[in-house]
């Protein structure tokens, strides 16, 4: 339909999305289409099973859910019905714990943490497009996972609503999810090759 990250009309809605073919994969930022990758890399799902592993462990018997891409999350501006709304997204990784917000196609609702794993062909839209998004919709806990430079971001929501100065971890580091207490990432094992 569209090359990668390609921006086409605005106006589109979750209720035209879900006409789209299934063999193509797009996301719905503000009504305006982005394509997706035909597949992740390689070393792009290396590192998303290993912190799926890691957190999927600490998860165990607690509320909280965790969901990998492709996973639809329907973001509505207001009370809107699904097929109205004009942004849904797949996040690489999501953590939810009000599961109020689950759906049978997804959820549909604010996520406790979303992680992204930078492409070189979704960079742009990850640390812009995405990061804007998530922040307006206060997203509380955002990472943006760097398999080049085996960096983690993190990005926290402030009381003022915006995101402040992130957090940034190497390789050698283990970090904690602010919004699982308790929770401890090593991150090593992400970018071990």
């Amino acid at each position: 339909m569209a090359d990668v990250a390609h921006k086409l009309h605005h106006g589109y809605t979750y209720g035209n999305y879900r006409l789209w073919p299934d063999d193509e994969r797009w996301e719905l930022i503000d009504g305006v289409p982005y394509g997706m990758s035909p597949a992740p890399t390689r070393r792009h799902q290396d590192i998303l099973v290993e912190l799926s592993r890691q957190l999927s462990n600490f998860l165990l018997d607690k509320p909280c859910r965790i969901y990998v891409a492709p996973f639809d999350l329907i973001l509505p501006e207001n009370d809107e019905v699904d097929d109205d709304v004009d942004t849904v997204v797949q996040p690489d990784l999501l953590v939810i714990c009000n599961r109020e917000i689950l759906t049978s196609a997804g959820a549909r609702g604010v996520p406790d943490l979303i992680v992204e794993i930078l492409s070189p062909s979704t960079a742009r839209k990850d640390t812009l497009e995405k990061f804007l998004l998530y922040e307006r919709k206060g997203v509380r806990e955002y990472w943006i996972v760097d398999p080049v430079a085996a960096t983690v971001t993190i990005y926290l929501l402030g009381p003022d609503g915006r995101y402040g100065r992130p957090d940034i971890h190497g390789a050698e580091e283990t970090i904690n999810v602010t919004m699982l207490a308790g929770c401890e990432i090593v991150l090593e094992p992400l970018f071990r090759e």
